[in-house]
């Protein structure tokens, strides 16, 4: 089972960004959403960044999981 965790974007060159997930950074392709910047939320499946986030609605989503003690 997979379990979607927004993704922060803190850098980016190209079509290769580091993205946060509390307490984690990694590197994903953001080839195949068009116009990301760093700041934005991405839902990342297998190094791939496949959709934006609205900010309100990812900090939304951490802050819950935060609470359960599944994030971080």
């Amino acid at each position: 089972m997979c379990l979607a965790v927004p993704a922060r974007i803190v850098e980016l060159d190209g079509a290769r960004a580091t993205v946060e997930v509390p307490g984690n950074r990694f590197s994903a392709d953001v080839s195949l959403v068009p116009g990301v910047r760093v700041g934005d939320y991405v839902l990342v499946h297998a190094g791939f960044a496949i959709e934006r986030y609205r900010t309100e609605d990812a900090e939304e989503i951490l802050r819950l999981y935060e609470g359960r003690g599944d994030v971080g």
